[in-house]
């Protein structure tokens, strides 16, 4: 029986499962945004996000030369991040989202519906909050 090719691969996939993990977008879209920021100002500009969360993601992009590390000898160390060159070139698709966003979140506004939201921050690996009723009925299950 001969071999089956293997299935075609997304040629984004892997960028866009980056982009993905929690907080990775708001982090890429601060930095693009305001630039080279240290660690404190980083997490001051996204609320919820945890110190732990923000150096892990902070260490991931660093590992995929996403996001440089500056480090300064000094006291206190000054730490600050920034977007590589390779990092830089996700403006263009930061762009082309929110162009997207923007279109969807207009629409939802002419049409009276609700405009689609993000879902509410939430620790990592914690469960979304649930309705009492929701988790009354699971109980009886």
């Amino acid at each position: 029986m001969p071999r089956q090719p293997p299935p075609p691969v997304c040629p984004v996939d892997a960028l866009l499962r980056m982009l993905m993990g929690s907080w990775t977008s708001y982090i890429l879209w601060h930095l693009r945004r305001d630039g080279p920021m240290r660690f404190g100002a980083l997490q001051r500009a996204i609320p919820g996000l945890s110190s732990k969360v923000l150096t892990q993601r902070l260490r991931m992009l660093e590992e995929r030369g996403i996001v440089y590390r500056d480090h300064v000898p000094s006291i206190p160390p000054a730490v600050s991040y920034g977007l590589t060159a390779q990092g830089s070139e996700l403006g263009g698709v930061f762009d082309a989202l929110e162009d997207v966003s923007s279109r969807w979140l207009s629409r939802a506004r002419r049409a009276g519906g609700p405009a689609p939201a993000p879902e509410p921050a939430r620790a990592p690996g914690r469960p979304a909050a649930r309705s009492q009723a929701g988790y009354s009925r699971m109980r009886r299950s």
